[in-house]
């Protein structure tokens, strides 16, 4: 084989001195990772091969919510769509992020909450496939969330009867909103957990237990709601206030943001969880009529493009104009363009093995003061409307 002489440049050592400017942009890790031997830690691999494309953006995120969202300074908020429990999302991810002190309220839709229910009462799901005929499972009583198969019976309609037990109860016949709501579903999942002799297998009982609030901002579109109004039938006085779940997230927010601490929003898919997280500032700003900049941090998982116009895509940029995210924090905005059953594991592993836990805010435990809170807040504003 003939030599062929390399220029000095490319055999002298890394790193090289770029000139003409260049070195502003050619400054990044370089690429150049090691072979995978099957060793490695899944958060060293996410440091060490993560290094571009989607890969690149959830290296980001996860660095952003370890790193900068996890300061005990930081109020931190994940919404929660579509159906990750039936997934065994709640309890392989969120449920320990909720015992580490790294989530301090969640909005969720009404479909994580009440599919959550089966876990504590120890009914099980079942890992199956999307490629079945449901004409069929409908005739042997097979319910299918794409490739998670349960019993109609003795799954959902079981799961049922116990709810509907549960909201005839004393306690819940009144007003209230969706965190108290959700707060007193915690307390009897987590009292099934003991029974069955789970651990840690319910969303809503570790979120009771931590004093971390759930809100829906759907409460109708879910189990949870069609239960709730067909007792209402039955002369049940359960009335859900949406107004409390609107005022109840805004004054975390501005609790943190006028206290001089920061905001930091995960978004775990998109959908009416994502805005109802986000809109947030916009209450601040436009119906508090307090000067408010948007929230301070924003990590979003989505497989949703942006260009449809649908708030799932909308990026952090285009939440700029709404007021929903501080245009000067956009650096610490990091959208990663995957699935959130990807993205969501990855990132819960990746926190807990880098971060020691934090101390529980127990914001449910201050609703009460917050809701005071921000009631004087806005008559100081608004003394007319």
């Amino acid at each position: 084989m003939a030599k062929v002489e390399l220029p000095k440049k490319f055999v002298s050592k890394y790193p090289h001195k770029f000139a003409g400017g260049k070195g502003q942009f050619l400054r990044g890790q370089r690429i150049l990772p090691k072979p995978i031997t099957g060793r490695e830690a899944l958060p060293d691999l996410v440091d060490r091969v993560f290094l571009a494309y989607n890969a690149a953006r959830l290296q980001e995120g996860c660095r952003l919510f370890s790193e900068r969202m996890l300061e005990p300074e930081v109020t931190v908020g994940m919404s929660l769509a579509g159906a990750l429990t039936p997934a065994g999302l709640g309890s392989s991810a969120v449920v320990p992020l909720i015992k580490a002190g790294f989530v301090d309220w969640i909005v969720s839709t009404g479909a994580n909450l009440y599919h959550d229910i089966h876990h504590a009462l120890n009914l099980p799901l079942f890992r199956g496939t999307p490629f079945v005929r449901d004409r069929d499972l409908r005739k042997v009583g097979v319910v299918r969330i794409y490739d998670v198969l349960l019993d109609y019976n003795d799954v959902l309609m079981a799961t049922d009867h116990v709810l509907r037990q549960i909201l005839m109860q004393p306690e819940f016949q009144r007003e209230m909103g969706t965190a108290e709501l959700h707060h007193l579903l915690g307390r009897y999942c987590a009292e099934f957990e003991r029974q069955t002799g789970l651990k840690d297998v319910s969303v809503l009982a570790a979120a009771y237990r931590a004093g971390v609030p759930c809100f829906c901002p759907s409460p109708g579109d879910s189990t949870i709601g069609m239960n709730v109004a067909g007792l209402e039938l039955r002369g049940s006085s359960l009335r859900v206030n949406p107004s409390r779940d609107v005022n109840g997230t805004t004054a975390i927010v501005l609790d943190a943001k006028l206290g001089g601490r920061k905001s930091a929003v995960v978004l775990v898919g998109g959908g009416s969880p994502k805005n109802f997280t986000l809109q947030t500032e916009p209450q601040i700003q436009e119906v508090l009529r307090i000067k408010e900049a948007g929230h301070d941090m924003f990590l979003q998982f989505t497989d949703a493009r942006p260009d449809t116009g649908g708030l799932s895509g909308a990026t952090p940029q285009e939440a700029v104009s709404w007021g929903k995210v501080d245009p000067t924090k956009l650096p610490d905005a990091i959208v990663c363009y995957l699935d959130s059953t990807v993205g969501l594991p990855i990132l819960a592993c990746y926190a807990l093995a880098r971060r020691k836990p934090r101390k529980h805010k127990r914001l449910y435990d201050r609703l009460p003061d917050l809701m005071e809170f921000i009631s004087k807040e806005y008559w100081k504003r608004n003394k007319t409307l």
